[in-house]
């Protein structure tokens, strides 16, 4: 296959397909369902969906770490296994486990080899790249004596310290406190403001909210929905919350949410409600002071979705 460096999607993913044997190893339970998606170059994608939803399993597929039963995965163009893909990609998995009696540096080393780094290129990142994560001063700290917090930051450098153009990260801000969730989420801002690609899977929405320029739900080895966060909160309309004066709330077609001496709070369900409303504040004489739709949230998104997704099933 011919790659085109400049129009090659960072991930290509068409018709995947993954199942385990099932109980008493009969059968086949699906884990993956004809799953498509595509991350652009130098975008942050964030894989969401509840457990089981088939993350990881995709992400081991991605790495080349499970071979999928049917579908097509490029990286750059590139299959899984080849060589080429593999030098452009750094990996954080989920819960690392690492060489507990290396140190710090010594762990660094050890993956800087594998990557493929000469000594000098050795010598010359690994102390930039403990700084990075915030492990500046640990270099002779063997693993052992790690923390949660610290065996993530230190999976975080041996993922990035080769200067990869595609980040997979399943999990990255698990086990970190709120001031490593935002030195994370820093980082892997600045890697896509230098033209890196990252895509991750995460449990914490917020962080979600905050970096991503797309997000994927994914939902029963399926994705459900896919697109820029803002429009798919967008498409999602909870409710409206309008302030009207001069009319008695009693006689207006909305739930009451509050009221002082001259302004009610109104709750509208639907357009077509908020359209009656309207009607009917003009008709009494009445002022509508604001009308404030309240879109859903990304935990409601996706709440609402995956029951969606049961109903159907």
């Amino acid at each position: 296959m011919k790659v085109d460096v400049e129009r090659d999607p960072a991930i290509f993913i068409e018709g995947l397909t993954k199942g385990f044997p099932g109980h008493l190893g009969m059968g086949r339970t699906p884990a993956v369902r004809g799953l498509d998606l595509v991350v652009r170059p130098g975008e942050i994608l964030g894989l969401l969906g509840p457990d089981g939803a088939g993350k990881t399993t995709t992400i081991k597929m991605l790495l080349g770490l499970q071979r999928p039963d049917q579908g097509t995965i490029r990286l750059f163009g590139l299959a899984p296994g080849d060589p080429s893909a593999r030098a452009r990609v750094g990996f954080l998995p989920q819960n690392p486990c690492f060489h507990d009696y290396l140190t710090a540096k010594k762990f660094l080393e050890f993956h800087a080899r594998l990557q493929g780094m000469t000594a000098a290129e050795r010598k010359q990142v690994i102390g930039p790249t403990l700084e990075r994560v915030g492990l500046a001063g640990r270099e002779q700290v063997v693993l052992r004596k790690f923390s949660r917090e610290m065996l993530q930051r230190i999976g975080l450098a041996q993922a990035i310290q080769h200067d990869p153009e595609l980040l997979i990260l399943d999990e990255p801000m698990s086990g970190l406190d709120p001031s490593g969730r935002r030195e994370v989420r820093d980082l892997i801002l600045s890697l896509r403001d230098s033209g890196k690609t990252v895509f991750f899977s995460s449990s914490i929405l917020q962080d979600v909210e905050m970096i991503c320029d797309r997000v994927a739900i994914l939902l029963e080895g399926r994705v459900h929905s896919s697109g820029p966060l803002e429009h798919l909160i967008e498409s999602k309309l909870r409710s409206f919350e309008v302030s009207v004066r001069g009319v008695a709330p009693d006689r207006l077609p909305a739930r009451l949410i509050s009221r002082d001496a001259e302004h009610s709070l109104l709750d509208v369900g639907e357009p077509d409600s908020l359209s009656r409303l309207l009607a009917v504040v003009q008709e009494q004489g009445g002022e509508v002071s604001s009308v404030f739709p309240r879109r859903v949230g990304l935990e409601e998104l996706l709440l609402s979705e995956a029951q969606g997704s049961g109903d159907r099933s």
